[in-house]
């Protein structure tokens, strides 16, 4: 990987980071929809970035 497409990564590991962060501070509690939410979204996100980028690779 080039430096632009670690700092793409690097930016969008912080941005969801700090989305997760913000729906964990806001939520009236913590249950299995916010858990939920906060996997799926992790799992739409970064398996396409691992198929791009990191398994192209190999």
């Amino acid at each position: 990987m080039n430096a632009s497409v670690i700092i793409r990564f690097g930016f969008i590991v912080a941005l969801w980071l700090l989305l997760c962060y913000l729906l964990l501070t806001k939520a009236a509690k913590i249950d299995f929809m916010v858990i939920f939410t906060i996997i799926a979204s992790g799992i739409i996100i970064f398996v396409p970035l691992y198929k791009k980028y990191v398994r192209k690779k190999k």
